[in-house]
């Protein structure tokens, strides 16, 4: 188990104009990412080291989005002004996961620019609707060397800061975070506040930004 990916839902400007303006901060460009057909959404992607990528996601208008509960959360994320939408733990093996939280994965896709089909499986959505500072899970079934990580060299994720309750992530996570989690450094902070992913430091060819 490990830290996959950031997630971060566009603002009122839309896809091209939110990744311009994280590019300007981070200093390096995003990639186009794909259409997420089961879900109505798609994203542009900064992959970074460590095994480990950003990405920028929209919804569509497309009825996959009205159903899909991953659609439902960008929009919503996204009508409420835009940002950090979560974070996404990968896993092995889903199945533990799916017996621990009583429910299935759903598969996802995309078709990268090259053709290649990128496949996964995820799972805890529903809970980061109703808690959002509880990651969802991913399981990538395509071969690593497609992972949106690939060749990433230039960006390295250095620290998240996380709203909530540590104690309720590790029942969520099946172990405590910080022995589970080895590849992130995770703040917790305002436990009273409104939870979900807060921030995230990164090191950048610009020094370190935090966003």
């Amino acid at each position: 188990m490990h830290l996959d990916h950031l997630s971060f839902a566009v603002g009122p400007e839309g896809l091209d104009a939110t990744t311009q303006r994280l590019s300007a901060l981070l200093g390096v460009p995003f990639r186009e990412g794909g259409f997420h057909p089961r879900f109505g959404t798609r994203n542009k992607i900064l992959p970074m080291t460590d095994g480990q990528y950003l990405e920028v996601v929209e919804v569509l208008d497309h009825p996959a989005a009205d159903k899909a509960p991953f659609g439902q959360a960008v929009r919503a994320r996204s009508e409420d002004g835009g940002g950090w939408l979560g974070w996404v733990v990968a896993v092995d093996d889903i199945a533990p996961v799916e017996e621990r939280l009583g429910r299935a994965a759903v598969e996802g896709h995309r078709v990268l620019e090259d053709g290649t089909r990128l496949e996964w499986q995820q799972l805890g959505i529903k809970g980061l609707q109703s808690d959002p500072q509880l990651p969802f899970f991913v399981r990538w079934r395509s071969d690593p060397s497609v992972h949106p990580s690939h060749g990433g060299r230039e960006v390295e994720l250095l620290k998240i800061e996380i709203a909530g309750d540590r104690e309720r992530v590790d029942d969520w996570l099946g172990g405590r975070s910080d022995t589970i989690l080895l590849d992130v450094d995770v703040d917790w902070i305002a436990p009273n506040g409104q939870p979900g992913l807060s921030a995230a430091l990164f090191s950048t060819p610009r020094g370190e930004v935090r966003i």
